[in-house]
């Protein structure tokens, strides 16, 4: 069990207008160097089919502040840090095209779609002073403290959102605290009837934060298309419909920290199926094979359904549990999602069935149950066997594909 994790602080920022402004400065310096890079990028390759590494740009960087004293304004770190971000988006392209997904081309970053910037390293360039968050060229701005920083600072990131600018923590070497073990453990199916059920049968309903919010959402959507674009009660617009957005964002992401809180309480092994809520929630197309349209238990898939299965979050959710299972001394285990809800948790029995079918009835042993909840029987089982324990009576006797 790790003794120690990687953990990240978010406070709230109570700048000055004045450090607004120079904080408003900064990221659109960063945007703009982000985008003169990709310029660059883009035409050397196509006209000399030179690949730029970020080294070799970041050895321009000196003779680039030189030269525009806009750069020379900002520290070097939060440069640095822009150049990385944009070698990171290649290195994603790159590895989209050898696995033979969507490319995704990198691209410009308007004047919205640049939010943070970040000191790679605590101490140069930023650093705290009894209580006040000191960043080099801006200075001393006031936190809203919510608890206090366990463990070694790393890198600082200043961000801004809806309702203010924020700082993130990212520390190392934060001791965990176990929680006390209860000797049980469980499989979990996520879906969308209900949010969760585990393999005793416990359910967590499905808020739909996002569906209960969607006609407020929409009006705020429509105030802002009616505002003339450029004046000021269109921006105030805009705000406001960020602000709703960010309350649903931040109520989904409040009940995952509590959903996962309790089930970490509650057992000290979860096994969860290894999917990716990204490929669940676009619209089937045929693959070569014939097998475009099917979800990894072989049924059916409705691109109707995109919305409500972003609105659950199953993905921010499964990395949330993992990391509060981390924190607590305990564990959270993967295992392949084929066929979990097809195949019967009494005897193995393969019992094909699309998605409307929401009972699963096994032909063989006459077992009866809904089926979330036999998948996430199947979801136990498949756990245990990976790690060796003893296999439950007449569960999982098929072997699952690609196991």
């Amino acid at each position: 069990m790790f003794e120690t994790v990687r953990k990240t602080y978010q406070e709230k920022l109570r700048p000055t207008p004045q450090q607004e402004r120079q904080l408003e400065f900064v990221l659109w310096r960063c945007r703009t160097l982000y985008n003169s890079a990709l310029a660059q990028r883009i035409f050397l390759y196509r006209q000399r089919g030179v690949s730029l590494t970020r080294y070799q740009q970041e050895a321009e960087l000196k003779a680039q502040r030189a030269e525009m004293p806009e750069y020379a304004a900002i520290h070097s770190h939060l440069l640095q840090d822009v150049l990385a971000r944009l070698d990171k988006t290649y290195q994603a392209f790159f590895h989209r095209v050898q696995s033979g997904e969507k490319p995704g081309f990198p691209r410009f970053q308007g004047r919205n779609r640049w939010h943070s910037f970040t000191y790679k390293e605590y101490g140069n360039g930023a650093r705290l002073d009894n209580g006040y968050l000191v960043l080099s060229k801006i200075g001393r701005i006031a936190v809203r403290w919510s608890r206090p920083i366990a463990g070694t600072i790393k890198t600082v990131t200043v961000s801004k959102e809806a309702d203010g600018w924020y700082v993130c923590f990212s520390c190392a070497e934060v001791p965990v605290q176990p929680l006390p073990a209860t000797r049980r453990e469980t499989g979990i199916d996520v879906g969308l009837k209900v949010f969760l059920i585990t393999a005793d049968g416990q359910m967590v309903e499905n808020p739909r934060h996002y569906r209960t919010a969607e006609k407020h959402l929409k009006n705020a959507q429509q105030r802002v298309a009616r505002r003339k674009k450029g004046s000021k009660r269109r921006n105030k617009a805009v705000v406001q419909c960020a602000k709703k957005h960010q309350h649903v964002r931040r109520q989904r992401g409040d009940f995952h920290h509590k959903t996962a809180l309790a089930l970490v309480r509650q057992y000290d092994t979860i096994y969860v199926e290894a999917i990716q809520p990204a490929h669940l929630s676009r619209r089937p197309e045929p693959q070569p094979d014939g097998n475009g349209g099917y979800d990894h238990n072989g049924a059916k898939r409705k691109a109707g359904l995109n919305k409500s299965i972003q609105d659950a979050g199953w993905r921010h959710f499964l990395s949330i549990l993992a990391y509060k299972a981390a924190c607590a001394g305990k564990r959270v285990e993967a295992v392949h999602p084929a066929y979990t809800s097809q195949d019967c948790s009494g005897c193995g029995t393969r019992i094909h069935k699309s998605l409307s079918v929401r009972t699963h009835v096994c032909t063989n042993c006459g077992l009866m149950l809904d089926r979330d909840e036999n998948a996430a029987k199947n979801i136990l089982w498949r756990g245990q066997r990976l790690r060796g324990a003893p296999a439950m009576a007449g569960a999982m006797n098929r072997e699952p594909v690609g196991l």
